[in-house]
Formats: structure tokens, C-alpha cells, sequence
């Protein structure tokens, strides 16, 4: 199934899952279904804008945006990080005031409704769940599965007070609870977020192996200003000067950068690889090799 359809999915669910969460728990007096109906109905927000970004991210580059629409996706995943930081601070500001001042919970209500709620979010993990490393598509299981954990937490919290007849302020201890555990991991999603629109190295690149890669290709006599960056979570992209060794016609030269493409581009995972080929270093300047600080330099690999 694809990406579209699972996310179209998961919004169905949390749709008809908001509404029957806001009804029982106003019925129940619990300020955990209202809680878990809070952050599902950032879900529904979630997967609207997870569900636009994977469609816009299909477009076809532009002359205005000539790599095309993926940074959509990763705008998408720090709106969503968003939502889950603010649907955290409003719990927990109920929280508190409950807290101060206890209201009654019918528990029996409580853990039904939870449960169902603990289900159908699980269910839409389930859907959204995939071996990829899309931030997007991340942002919006850690959605489902802080809801299906939440869901949880307000069962448990549920069926304590239907057993003892007390400890009603378990409801909302166990929402602020949940909602501390998934701000964490919107932290962490905003931090991998931002690394890609500052087009930070890829964490699992090393430079040094890939300068020497493309150093070791025959042919090529140096490398230098090399700079690796991310379009989404799943497209990333290189450019780089290379010095050739000799002085190669042109048909040759073009024949050594096919050869480094091919030694960098699978192994790498690179999907756009663009290399400015040379006889000759670029010259040294105050800013350094082609204008730029901290070059990453490579010899060529001798081979005996």
C-alpha cells in the first residue's frame, strides 16, 4: 500500500477516534480520554500534513525549484513536532489544575473507551509503519504510537480506580507522564529536522572514507571542496572539484567522473552527484580553496 493511502488510513481512524474520545470523556469527567482525544486530534493535523507533503514532494521540479518539492516533507515533520509540543503543554497545564483540584472519574468508562482508543491507534502505527528512515512519515507513527501508549496508560490509570474506588489523581499524573515521554521524542525529531534544512553532513557519511573513495578512482588526481547534504531524509545529494591526473581530452576526463559517480552514488546512497572536474587545484585564497573554509582535501590512493 502506499504511503498516500496508509496516511489517508490513519486519518480516517483518528477522525471518528477524536470524536468519540471528546463525547466519553466529558461523560467519563476524565481528563485522560480528553488528553489522549487532544493529542489525536493533533494526529488528524499530523497526517493532513504528512499526507500533503508525501503528494507534494511528487511534483516535478520547477525552474523555480529545480530539486523539486522534497524539503516539503521535512517541513511537515517539524510541524508535526510542533503540534506535539503544544497538545503537551495544554495537558499538562490541565494537568496541574486537576491536580490542585481533583475531580471525580468514572473509571469503568474510562478503561472501555481507552482501550478502543489503545486499539485503533495501534492499528494506524501498524499502517504507517515502514523500514525507511522518511522524517515525514516518522513524525506521523510517533503520533500513533505516543496515542496508542497514552491510550494505555489511561486504561491502566482507569481500571486502579474502578479496583480501589480512589486515586483519581492517577488520571492526570498519567497524562503528564506520557506527555513528558513523547516531547522527547519531538525534540528529537525537531533536532533531525533542523540538521537537514541546514544541510548538515548526513550523520551515517563519513567524509574521510568518501573523499578517499573518490580519491582512490583512477584517474583522479585530488579532491577537494566536497559537501555532502540532505534534500529530505531520503534524498541526499553531493557536489565536489575534482583534479585529474594529467591532463585528460575531455571524452577521457568525462569517463573519470562516470567511474567516480558510480564508486560514490550506490554505496553512499546518493541520489544527485554533481562534480566540477579539473587539471589543476583550485587556487588558494584567504578563504581557502574555492572560496571555501575547512576544504576536505584527499590524495590519490597509490595502487602497487
Amino acid at each position: 500500500m502506499s504511503r498516500s493511502r496508509r496516511l489517508a488510513l490513519a486519518l480516517g481512524l483518528n477522525i471518528a477516534l477524536v470524536f468519540g474520545q471528546l463525547a466519553f470523556g466529558v461523560v467519563a469527567h476524565s481528563l485522560g480520554l480528553l488528553a489522549d482525544a487532544g493529542h489525536n486530534l493533533s494526529d488528524v493535523a499530523a497526517v493532513v500534513i504528512s499526507l500533503v507533503a508525501v503528494r507534494w514532494a511528487r511534483r516535478a521540479p520547477t525552474a523555480e525549484r529545480s530539486y523539486g518539492y522534497h524539503r516539503g516533507t521535512i517541513l511537515a515533520a517539524l510541524g508535526n513536532a510542533a503540534l506535539i509540543l503544544a497538545a503537551t503543554c495544554l495537558i499538562f497545564y490541565e494537568g496541574v489544575h486537576r491536580l490542585s483540584d481533583p475531580q471525580p472519574v468514572r473509571g469503568g468508562l474510562v478503561v472501555v473507551v481507552a482501550l478502543a482508543a489503545f486499539v485503533v491507534n495501534a492499528a494506524a502505527a501498524v499502517a504507517l509503519r515502514e523500514h525507511g528512515s522518511d522524517l515525514n512519515m516518522r513524525s506521523a507513527l510517533l503520533h500513533m504510537v505516543g496515542d496508542a501508549v497514552a491510550s494505555l496508560g489511561v486504561a491502566l490509570a482507569g481500571l486502579v480506580i474502578v479496583v480501589t474506588g480512589g486515586f483519581t489523581w492517577l488520571d492526570p499524573m498519567v497524562s503528564m507522564a506520557i506527555g513528558v515521554l513523547i516531547a522527547v521524542e519531538a525534540f528529537r525529531l525537531v533536532r533531525h529536522a533542523v540538521e537537514v534544512l541546514l544541510e548538515s553532513t548526513p550523520k551515517d557519511i563519513d567524509l574521510a572514507r568518501l573523499t578517499v573513495a573518490m580519491a582512490g578512482v583512477d584517474g583522479v588526481e585530488t579532491v577537494h571542496d566536497l559537501h555532502v547534504w540532505s534534500l529530505s531524509s531520503e534524498v541526499r545529494a553531493l557536489s565536489a572539484h575534482v583534479v585529474l591526473a594529467g591532463h585528460p581530452s575531455l571524452e577521457e576526463a568525462q569517463t573519470v567522473g562516470e567511474r567516480v559517480k558510480a564508486a560514490v552514488g550506490a554505496p553512499f546512497a546518493l541520489a544527485h552527484v554533481t562534480l566540477e572536474l579539473e587539471c589543476e587545484a583550485c587556487a588558494e585564497s584567504v578563504e581557502g580553496p574555492c572560496g571555501m573554509d575547512a576544504p576536505v582535501h584527499a590524495r590519490r590512493a597509490h595502487h602497487h
